[in-house]
């Protein structure tokens, strides 16, 4: 997941609709079901979908009232987390 990736999809959750992502999320997972796909277009299209994934967790944070600034980071350690674990 990247910070930077995360932050962008927020802005423009906050500017647009969740829907868009949530959507997009959709469709990328439908795509990861075509045979003729290498793994490295898995791993990309992997990570798209885990940064929008990480950009709705830190909306939801927001909307629960959290600084935007603090929501990523706070979603950031969450994850750092679970790696080191």
């Amino acid at each position: 997941m990247k910070l930077p990736v995360i932050k962008h999809l927020s802005q423009f959750i906050e500017e647009n609709d969740e829907d868009y992502i949530i959507e997009t999320i959709e469709t990328l997972e439908n795509l990861t079901e075509v045979s003729s796909l290498k793994d490295e277009e898995l791993d990309v299209i992997g990570e798209l979908i885990s940064n929008m994934y990480g950009a709705l967790e830190v909306q939801k944070m927001i909307k629960s009232g959290t600084p935007k600034k603090e929501a990523l980071n706070t979603f950031m350690q969450r994850v750092m987390g679970s790696i080191d674990t």
